[in-house]
Formats: structure tokens, C-alpha cells, sequence
């Protein structure tokens, strides 16, 4: 508690809000006054917080977590405690790691599951290294959830119309926002990087310079809060839905990632020549044979799928190319020592420990099997066949069939994180839409 208690007596902090991300990425856990923080005494939340559902519900078995409904016990990582520049007195913030009374690590928490694949590579003498892209829209407030999003009126007195792709003056539009959200972003050692304006209305992107996973996964969590907070200072609201809007492109989360070697430091993508290695290979093959078993964390709620659709600006494959968009794995030009590989399939309602774990995963599976990618695709991704789950039904399937994804990310979280995902699937599949009122009520 040392550091903590420094960085409290610095920043005079009032009060600490205590968090852990739960499987949806929601930030979870009590606000605590200094004075009882400093006491050292660890935070106890219930273990069920790990399964709710995004609705708020939870799933019927409760040997999940424990037919009493126990207790777990949430321990403050120092090096995630930073300041909330929204609040209006000092408080800090500060991520919790979940374990149980006797020490041992609750190994359904969404942190533990990326720390458990960090530690296998860790154990073969690697080091995985990774930068997220996060695509958001901004939309006028929406009250009524029945009526559908539109984009925010900015400078101008107008809302955006038309793509507006890599427009600066689009960007200009929402400038005080941008400017509060780069200073609330270095307050708290974020640590972002440039900012677009995306395809779709009023979406952004945001990139995060490369990094320590764990890290990054901790740095996008903070940020997504962040960004929402912002927003509504300025009467409007930031969305991370996957697909928020119906004639507009999706939000996707892209994950840039390599691997370096501990002992020496060099890329394992990239031999002494400059050539890519057979690890590189493998990596990209056991991103292609385990994503669509990934696919409940890369796309987790029924609305992720609208997003993969054919000419939407979103992978439908598994194929990989160079400097190509249109498929689900690009490899961007660039010099030997940063050889990489783009997954472009999460979006960017995925939970960011997860949708890491899930594809360093894959990577690892692919490295340490040596299994062999297809050739790289040349043309155009999008005119190829599905060859990912078309709904979360699907998804939940195909992910509980995949034994080596159970055995690498355990098989108490699999099991867990399934049973959320079908609790959400059948509290949405009891909600009549517009689409069958409009078109089934009378005719049929």
C-alpha cells in the first residue's frame, strides 16, 4: 500500500473508487473515503458480479460461483492507481485483481484469464506486444430507446452527413470535446495516440501506442469510461455498440500484435535476414483455425454480428494479406523489426482483457502446434464466402466444442462465460422488435 498512499497524499485525494472490469468490461465495485481505504482492509464483493449479464441479470446455475453466494476478495494492483479529472472533489480510481479467501486467483475474472495466457508465453521464454485501435460513434442524447441514433450537432449548428473519412475539419467540429478527452487521457497516463475521423457519421478512432498487454487492456478499460464521461459534458453521448447505427459502418476494436524474444530482446516474427519466421507463420495460422471458436468474445451481444457483414467495412473471413482491409488479418507494410499482425475482427464492444487473451491465444495455440497458414489473399476479402459465426448462437457453439481454447484460457471461465452469453441470448430473444410489428402483425 506504499505507493498508493503516496500518490493519495499528493493529489489530497477525498475519495477511491475501487474497481474491478467485469465480463462485459462494466467497471464494477464501491467508492470508498480515503480514511477507510488507507486502512489497508480489502475490498469484498460478491463473486456473482463476475456472471451478470449486461441486462443485469444472471445466469441459473449457481454452482458458477457458489450455491451460497460467497464473497470474493478484491485486492488494488498500485500500478493502475490514477486520478478521475471529472470528478468534482479529488478521488482517485484504482483496478482490483479478484481472489478467493484463501489467496488463490478467482479464475472466471476477465484480468486473471489474460494474465494466465501472458504467463504461458512468459513460460516459453516470449513476450507478446500489442496496440488497440478503438472506433466509437458520437450521437445526439437518445432518451427513448425505441427511437434510432443520430449524430450530434457540432460547431456548425449541424449534424454530419455523409462519410467523412480522415476529415480534419469533421474532427474540428467536436473540438472542445477532443480537447477535454486528450486532457483527461494525460492526466491519466492513458497514453493515446493520434486521432481519425472513421467511415461512418461522427465515428472516431483512437489509437494507443504499443505496449505490455495487461497494460493496455487496463489503459482501454479506463479510457471507454473516460471518452462516455467526456461526452456527457458536452450534451452528448460516446457509444462503443459494435453496431449503433443501421446505414452506418460498425465500431471495431483492432488489435496489433507481436511477440518478442525475453533473453535477447529481438522479434520472433522476424529472422536475423529479415524474413519472416515459422513462428510468424504459426501465429497467423492459429489466429485462422481458433478465431471462429473466439467469436463469443470478439463479438459478444447479438448486435456485434450486424457488424460483420459483407461491403461493411468489417471482416466476414479468416483469410490474412498484407496491407489488405479486407479480411480478417492484415500484416501492415512495414520494416522487418515491426512485423505485425492486425486482428481486425473484434469490435469494439468486446471486453479488452478478453478480446487480448483471446487472441494472443489463438497466436500461441498456432506457434506451439506449428500449424501453417493459407497463402495470403491479393484480392478483395469481402466477396469471399462467411467463414465466421453469423449469430451469437452460433458463436456459443463453436466455443464450447474447442477444447484447446478451454485448456488455455481454463475451462471454469469457458464454462461461465458461456453461460452469461446464453442468459443474454434468451433475454434478447424474448424482446419483439419494430422489424416483426411492421412487417408480421398484419400480413401473415
Amino acid at each position: 500500500m506504499q505507493s498508493i498512499d503516496e500518490f493519495l497524499k499528493k493529489h489530497r485525494i477525498t475519495e477511491v473508487e475501487a474497481v474491478i472490469p467485469d465480463m462485459a468490461g462494466v467497471a464494477r465495485g464501491k467508492i470508498i473515503p480515503r480514511s477507510k481505504f488507507e486502512t489497508g482492509e480489502n475490498m469484498r464483493l460478491p463473486l456473482a458480479v463476475m456472471v451478470q449479464t449486461v441486462t443485469g441479470d444472471y445466469p441459473e446455475d449457481g454452482s458458477l460461483t457458489g450455491v451460497t453466494d460467497p464473497d470474493m476478495i478484491c485486492v488494488p494492483d498500485p500500478s493502475t492507481m490514477r486520478l478521475i479529472p471529472w470528478a468534482v472533489d479529488p478521488t482517485a480510481q484504482v483496478i482490483h485483481d479478484a481472489v478467493h479467501f484463501d489467496g488463490t486467483p478467482v479464475e472466471i475474472s476477465p484480468r486473471y484469464v489474460l494474465r494466465k495466457v501472458l504467463d504461458l508465453y512468459k513460460a516459453r521464454g516470449w513476450k507478446p506486444v500489442v496496440a488497440p485501435e478503438l472506433e466509437f460513434y458520437l450521437v445526439d442524447m437518445n432518451k427513448d430507446p425505441d427511437m434510432p441514433l443520430t449524430p450530434p450537432v457540432g460547431r456548425t449548428g449541424r449534424p454530419e452527413t455523409g462519410g467523412q473519412s480522415y476529415s480534419i475539419e469533421a474532427v474540428n467540429e467536436f473540438d472542445p470535446l477532443f480537447e477535454d478527452i486528450y486532457e483527461y487521457c494525460e492526466l491519466q497516463d492513458l497514453e493515446v495516440d493520434t486521432l481519425i475521423h472513421e467511415v461512418g457519421a461522427a465515428q472516431m478512432e483512437i489509437n494507443f501506442l504499443h505496449g505490455d498487454p495487461l497494460d493496455l487492456a487496463d489503459r482501454v478499460f479506463l479510457f471507454k469510461r473516460t471518452v462516455r464521461e467526456a461526452a456527457l459534458r458536452h450534451n452528448m453521448y460516446a457509444t462503443f455498440m459494435a453496431k449503433p447505427m443501421e446505414n452506418e459502418p460498425g465500431s471495431a476494436m483492432h488489435i496489433h500484435q507481436s511477440v518478442i524474444d525475453l533473453e535477447t530482446g529481438k522479434p520472433l516474427f522476424t529472422d536475423d535476414n529479415g524474413q519472416p519466421t515459422e513462428h510468424f507463420y504459426g501465429y497467423l495460422a492459429g489466429e485462422q483455425e481458433y478465431t471462429p471458436c473466439l467469436m463469443p468474445i470478439f463479438a459478444p451481444y447479438i448486435n456485434s454480428y450486424r457488424r460483420l457483414s459483407r461491403f461493411m467495412a468489417a471482416p466476414i473471413n479468416v483469410q490474412w494479406g498484407y496491407d489488405n482491409r479486407t479480411v480478417g488479418f492484415r500484416v501492415p507494410y512495414s520494416t522487418p523489426n515491426a512485423r505485425r499482425v492486425e486482428n481486425r475482427i473484434p469490435g469494439v464492444d468486446t471486453n479488452p482483457y478478453l478480446s487480448i487473451a483471446a487472441t494472443l491465444a489463438a497466436g500461441y495455440l498456432g506457434m506451439t502446434k506449428k500449424l501453417k497458414p493459407t497463402e495470403p489473399l491479393t484480392s478483395d476479402g469481402y466477396g469471399l464466402p462467411y467463414q465466421l459465426p453469423r449469430n451469437l448462437e452460433e458463436g456459443i457453439v463453436r466455443m464450447a466444442g474447442c477444447e484447446p481454447i478451454a485448456e488455455i484460457m481454463g475451462d471454469r471461465f469457458v464454462k461461465a462465460f458461456l453461460a452469461l452469453k446464453e442468459t443474454e441470448y434468451e433475454a434478447f430473444f424474448r424482446v419483439i422488435s419494430s422489424w416483426e410489428r411492421k412487417h408480421l402483425l398484419l400480413h401473415v
